[in-house]
């Protein structure tokens, strides 16, 4: 007697079907798919869902592996209503797909659980695809080995990985055949089964052709029609993990970072290293025994468990920022920064007295600034951020530092151009390596080049201090530092005179004139240079 089998969806999508129908080792059946099977994979198809596409895929396969062998294929039952597909979650589709069942006299195929056992509860003969999960050894893992950074597969197109490191990466092919959709599909629906049961993964996104997946380690960016030209599948996985020691900071940086760093940016481009210092940085706050949160979508930053890793809540970080005011974390680490609200909300946070840690893709550590100066008030920025680590090649290639200050900006004289601007040193040498200002209606980033040229009132402040100091040696030169330090160079003769016995000399001008002195010895050569030009 031939056997009528049903299918709902579960198990379409599966495919696991497929191979039993090839093989023959379900004998002589007709294959009944209930109209509500179909009209639920058209309804996630059209919504842009990937399973939605893979059911009818299959469901394609299962009929043309019906008409080969000889098999009798149909549809039945009724159309569901669109409340029907609205309600499919509370079970309204699995109904109408057990009535079909009962109706037809057949087996109910599933691999839908509970289905399973509300099936048996009401006596529909049922059969359970019971799926076969691993949540090791999975099929991609085949393409990594230890200098494998990331691997990217496509249909039609030979697997090729990115090997070695940051800096010193290059792209080797895998292989000589090219991958096959099915290739694609398989590896897939191993990650996502294995994803359900593992508490060490998750979904971060899914879209109309695209999800994101944190599978341990790895990252998975998986894509396809309409949304991509082919299925692709982009598997991304850190190859080191360092701490701070690692990257040999100088004793400055290390006790700013310590003492008194609270808006720090790491910016660099794609690939340079930024997360792992990011994950290197949050480690390190951890042990000076403060509460450390992270802010990440996908979660990918490699830290231990006693720093919580938060995504988006109901896919807003600002609902995030507004838990993690309550929950009062010392640091949070936004990874990555990308979009207009991303940087309001690291911004607030900031203002808000949570030390920020944030990262940001940017090709230079100027424009990680400039990226914040079209999203906040110019005097803003300084307040929200202090410190811009510039990572390259996995190595820390340059640190600035920002501050605010009201002064002429270099290259103007007149006295009344006097405007808030923006300074940004590099922080190990202290050099003035930008001015940030307004000029007009616009935000311009002003790169200094050699030495700032002193205003009229440092020229008349340094001669005031001059014509102090010529009583002490008569070719005594002042240059103004800063609007409150002066370096002065004047003879070794005269170094002991102006100093004076226990310093009482140079305390008792630099209270007269109201500036801090920097004694130095003349050089003399290059004093005789000057004067021979």
């Amino acid at each position: 007697m031939t056997e009528t089998i049903v299918l709902d969806t579960s198990v379409v999508i599966s495919g696991a079907i497929i191979g039993e129908l090839e093989s023959g080792s379900l004998g002589d059946v007709k294959v009944c798919i209930p109209h509500a099977t179909l009209d639920e994979l058209q309804a996630q198809a059209s919504k842009n869902v990937d399973v939605g596409f893979v059911g009818l895929e299959h469901l394609k396969n299962i009929r043309e592996v019906c008409e080969r062998k000889g098999l009798q294929f149909y549809f039945v039952g009724p159309t569901p209503s669109l409340d029907d597909i609205r309600l499919a979650r509370s079970g309204r589709i699995d109904a109408i797909i057990r009535n079909v069942a009962r109706e037809e006299k057949g087996v109910l195929y599933t691999g839908d659980y509970v289905l399973h056992l509300v099936a048996d509860a009401e006596g529909v003969k049922v059969r359970y695809f019971r799926p076969s999960v691993k949540l090791t050894g999975l099929e991609f893992e085949k393409y990594f080995d230890g200098e494998t950074l990331s691997v990217h597969l496509k249909e039609g197109v030979v697997p090729m990985a990115k090997k070695g490191s940051p800096g010193n990466l290059r792209l080797v092919k895998l292989g000589d055949a090219p991958l096959t959709r099915q290739d694609l599909e398989r590896m897939e629906k191993e990650v996502r089964e294995a994803t359900r049961i593992s508490r060490d993964a998750y979904e971060e996104i899914r879209m109309g052709g695209m999800s994101v997946t944190q599978f341990g380690s790895f990252r998975l960016a998986v894509a396809r029609p309409p949304f991509s030209d082919g299925m692709e599948m982009t598997v991304v996985r850190p190859t080191v993990k360092l701490t701070l020691d690692d990257y040999h900071l100088s004793d400055k940086l290390m006790a700013r970072l310590k003492d008194s760093a609270e808006g720090v940016l790491i910016a660099g481009p794609p690939g340079s290293g930024k997360t792992t210092l990011a994950s290197s940085i949050a480690e390190y706050y951890m042990k000076l025994d403060k509460i450390v949160k992270t802010m990440e979508a996908p979660r990918d930053l490699q830290v231990g468990p006693e720093i919580t890793q938060y995504g988006k809540l109901e896919d807003d970080f600002a609902n995030t920022a507004e838990m993690l005011l309550l929950v009062r974390p010392d640091y949070t680490v936004f990874d990555e920064v990308r979009t207009s609200k991303d940087f309001a909300v690291f911004a607030d946070m900031r203002l808000a007295g949570v030390g920020m840690v944030g990262v940001v893709h940017a090709s230079g550590p100027v424009d990680a600034i400039q990226r914040f100066m079209g999203r906040l008030e110019l005097g803003m920025v300084p307040h929200v951020l202090d410190t811009v680590i510039y990572v390259k090649d996995g190595g820390i290639r340059e640190v600035l530092e920002l501050g605010l200050v009201v002064r002429v900006p270099t290259g103007m004289t007149e006295d009344d151009l006097a405007r808030p601007l923006v300074e940004v040193k590099d922080f190990e040498t202290g050099k003035l390596k930008y001015e940030i200002y307004t000029y007009g209606e616009e935000n311009v980033v002003v790169p200094i080049k050699g030495e700032r040229r002193e205003s009229g009132l440092s020229r008349l402040a340094g001669e005031r201090i001059a014509q102090v100091l010529r009583s002490y040696d008569p070719r005594a030169e002042v240059e103004m530092a800063s609007e409150h330090t002066a370096v002065v160079q004047v003879s070794r003769d005269a170094i002991p005179r102006l100093i004076g016995k226990g310093g009482e000399n140079v305390d008792h001008l630099e209270e007269l004139l109201g500036v801090h002195l920097e004694v130095k010895p003349r050089d003399e050569g290059a004093a005789r240079k000057r004067k021979n030009r």
